[in-house]
C-alpha cells in the first residue's frame, strides 16, 4: 500500500491535469461497451416488433453509431495522454532519484554494490511504476463499473444470471493469480542472471574493453558467457510458458462451458417467448463483457504486483536519509589557520573488513605540506577519504582547525578544498567543461579557465585542437547532440590528467589543497614541470600529497609514513633517511632503479 500510495502520489505531482484526464477518460471508456450492450438490445427488439417505429430505430442507431464511434477513438485517446503522463511523471521520478543521491554525502553507497544494483533498477522502474499502477487503478475502476454494468443488466432478466456469468469467470481469474505469482517470482529469481547477461552485453560494446577483448582475443569467451545467461534465462521463461498454456486452455474450457450453458438457457428462453431477440444479445455481450473485465483486472494486478515490488527500490532510496549523520545546526567551517589533525583514527570499511587504519595520528600545520608515503593498501587513499569526510572514523577524530569534522557540513568543507586524484574523471563534454567543472562558478570566464590550463600544461594541446575548448573529448557522442555530426576527439592518458589537473587550478586559493598521484601519467619531464608549477601553487598553502615516486614527495615539510594501516615514522627527507627505515629502504631502492635505468641508455 506504501508503494501503491507513493507512485500515485509521484502521480499527481507530475501533472495535475493529465491525471485527471486520464481518470475521465478511462471511465467513460469503460461504460461504453455496456452503453453498446444496451442500444443493440432495444435496437433489435425495436426491429423485430416492426411496429412502424421508424423514428425510434433511426434514433437509436444513429446513438448506437455514436457511441461505437466513440468506442473506437477513445482508446487512442487514453493511450495518448497515458504515454504523457508516463513521460512527465518519468522525468520528476527520475530528478527526485538522483535528488535523493545527492543526500548521500558519503562513498560508502557508490562503494556497495548492492546499492548501485538498486540504483539500476530504481532508474529501469522509477519512472515506470507509477504510470503502470495508475493505469492498473483506473482499470480495476473502468472493469469493475463495466462488469457491475453487464451484471445489473442480467438481473433484470433472472436473478441467478449474474451468479453464472461470475461463475463463469472464476476459473479463469484463479488461474491467472496463479500464474500472476509465478510471473512475479519467476521475475525475481532472473533478476541476478539477467543481469549478468547485461553486464556481458555491455562489455563486449564498450570502448574501454575493446582493447584488451582484441588482444586477448577473449570475445568469444565472454561472448559464450553472456548467452549461456540467455540461455537459462529462456529456458525458465519457456517453462513459464508451458505452464500458463495449460491454465490457459483448462480455464478456457470450463468458462466456454458456463458461457455456452448460459447462451443454450437464453435461446430456449426467447424461443419459448420468455426473453426477446434482443435480451439474448444483451446476455451474450454480458458474457463476454464480464469475463473480458475480469481478465482485464486479473493481468494488470499482476502487471502491477510485479512493478511495485520493483518500486521499492525507488522507494527505499527516495525515502532514505543521508549516509553520514549531518549536525542539526552545522558549525561554519572556519579559514584554516592552525592546522589539521588526525588524532588516533581507527577506520574499517564494515565490521565484516579488517581495519584499514589503527591508531592513525599526525598533525599537517597551516601552511605546510605533508607527504603521504607507504606501499599499495596501506591505507593512504583512506586517509583522504577521511579528510574529504567521504567516511567517518569507527574512534578518533579528524580535527579542521581543532574542530572535528563531523561538526561542519560536508558541502561547506569540501567547498574549502582542492584536489587532483589518482582516479580522475574523463568527461565526453568539450574541453572547457571537463575544466569548468572543477569551480561552475568560475566555468563561464573564459579567461579563467585559458589560465588554468596553462598552469597545468594543457592550453598547448587544447589549443592546437580544431573548436579549441569548445572541442568535445568524446567518441560516445558527436558535436551539438546531432546524429551524423562532427565526432570529437579523444585525449592520451597524460592530457585527461592535465586537464584534472587545471580542474584543481580553476578552483583557485583553497585552503586545502589535495594531490593524489597528480602526475602518474606523465612521462619524466611532463612530471617535472607539473610538480614545478604545483610547489609554486602551493606556496603558503596547505597541502597534502600522496606519491610513489618519493622524488615528488621529498620536499614535503613533514613525511608520514603509513604501513599496514598504522604511523610508522614520520619527519623530513633527510631525517628519515637517516634513521634507516621504511622509507630510507624504498627511496634508496627507487633510486638504484633511476640509477640502473640511465646506465643502461648511456651503455
Amino acid at each position: 500500500m506504501r508503494g501503491i500510495r507513493g507512485a500515485l502520489g509521484l502521480t499527481w505531482r507530475a501533472s495535475r491535469v493529465c491525471t485527471l484526464v486520464f481518470v475521465v477518460l478511462t471511465l467513460v471508456l469503460a461504460l461504453t461497451p455496456v452503453a453498446i450492450a444496451w442500444l443493440m438490445k432495444t435496437l433489435l427488439d425495436l426491429l423485430v416488433a416492426g411496429d412502424g417505429r421508424e423514428e425510434a430505430v433511426v434514433g437509436t442507431a444513429v446513438t448506437l453509431a455514436v457511441v461505437s464511434l466513440l468506442a473506437g477513438v477513445l482508446p487512442q485517446a487514453v493511450q495518448f495522454v497515458h504515454k504523457e503522463l508516463e513521460r512527465r511523471v518519468g522525468l520528476v521520478a527520475q530528478d527526485r532519484l538522483f535528488e535523493a543521491t545527492e543526500r548521500f554525502v558519503g562513498l560508502a553507497k557508490f562503494e556497495d554494490p548492492v546499492f548501485v544494483d538498486r540504483v539500476r533498477l530504481a532508474q529501469q522502474h522509477g519512472g515506470a511504476t507509477p504510470g503502470v499502477v495508475v493505469s492498473t487503478a483506473l482499470s480495476l475502476g473502468g472493469n469493475t463499473v463495466k462488469a457491475l454494468g453487464f451484471l445489473a443488466s442480467l438481473v433484470l432478466l433472472a436473478v441467478w444470471l449474474p451468479l453464472a456469468v461470475v461463475a463463469s469467470a472464476l476459473p479463469a481469474l484463479v488461474g491467472e493469480i496463479w500464474l500472476a505469482r509465478r510471473r512475479a517470482a519467476l521475475h525475481w529469481r532472473l533478476g541476478p542472471v539477467e543481469r549478468r547477461e547485461m553486464f556481458f552485453r555491455a562489455l563486449l560494446t564498450d570502448v574501454k574493453a575493446a582493447k584488451e577483448i582484441r588482444l586477448f582475443g577473449t570475445g568469444s569467451h565472454l561472448r559464450g558467457r553472456m548467452s549461456a545467461q540467455r540461455r537459462q534465462v529462456n529456458g525458465e521463461q519457456a517453462r513459464l510458458d508451458r505452464a500458463e498454456v495449460v491454465v490457459q486452455v483448462g480455464a478456457g474450457v470450463v468458462t466456454a462451458g458456463f458461457a455456452g450453458g448460459v447462451l443454450l438457457w437464453s435461446a430456449l428462453a426467447a424461443v419459448g417467448g420468455r426473453i426477446t431477440i434482443g435480451d439474448v444479445s444483451l446476455v451474450a455481450a454480458s458474457i463476454a463483457g464480464v469475463q473480458a473485465a475480469v481478465l482485464a483486472l486479473v493481468r494488470d494486478l499482476g502487471n502491477s504486483h510485479k512493478q511495485l515490488l520493483l518500486f521499492r527500490h525507488y522507494s527505499e532510496i527516495v525515502g532514505s536519509g543521508p549516509d553520514l549523520p549531518i549536525a542539526a545546526q552545522p558549525v561554519p567551517v572556519p579559514a584554516l589557520r592552525q592546522g589539521i589533525e588526525f588524532r588516533d583514527v581507527w577506520f574499517r570499511y564494515s565490521p565484516d573488513h579488517p581495519w584499514v587504519l589503527r591508531g592513525v595520528s599526525f598533525t599537517v600545520e597551516h601552511g605546510t605540506a605533508l607527504g603521504l608515503v607507504g606501499r599499495n593498501g596501506a591505507g593512504k587513499s583512506t586517509l583522504i577519504k577521511l579528510l574529504c569526510r567521504m567516511y567517518d572514523p569507527e574512534r578518533g577524530a579528524v580535527l579542521w582547525d581543532g574542530v572535528d569534522l563531523r561538526e561542519f557540513d560536508p558541502v561547506e568543507l569540501r567547498l574549502r578544498i582542492g584536489a587532483v586524484f589518482q582516479d580522475y574523471m574523463n568527461y565526453d563534454l568539450t574541453a572547457a567543461e571537463n575544466i569548468g567543472l572543477g569551480d561552475l562558478d568560475q566555468a563561464g570566464d573564459q579567461e579563467r579557465v585559458t589560465a588554468a590550463a596553462v598552469k597545468a600544461g594543457a592550453d598547448g594541446f587544447v589549443s592546437a585542437m580544431t573548436r579549441g575548448y569548445r572541442t568535445l573529448l568524446s567518441r560516445v557522442f558527436f558535436h551539438g547532440d546531432v546524429v551524423k555530426g562532427a565526432a570529437g576527439v579523444t585525449l592520451s592518458g597524460g592530457q585527461w590528467q592535465r586537464l584534472a589537473l587545471a580542474r584543481a587550478y580553476l578552483r583557485g586559493d583553497r585552503d586545502l589543497l589535495i594531490l593524489d598521484e597528480p602526475s602518474s601519467g606523465l612521462d619524466a619531464e611532463a612530471e617535472h614541470q607539473v610538480h614545478s608549477g604545483l610547489r609554486e601553487h602551493r606556496v603558503g598553502r596547505t597541502s597534502v600529497l600522496i606519491s610513489h615516486r618519493l622524488g615528488a614527495v621529498r620536499d614535503a615539510d613533514l613525511l608520514v609514513v603509513v604501513d599496514e594501516g598504522t604511523v610508522v615514522e614520520q619527519g623530513t627527507h633527510e631525517q628519515l633517511m637517516a634513521g634507516g627505515g621504511i622509507y630510507a629502504g624504498m627511496f634508496t631502492s627507487q633510486a638504484e632503479g633511476y640509477q640502473r635505468g640511465l646506465s643502461e641508455v648511456a651503455g
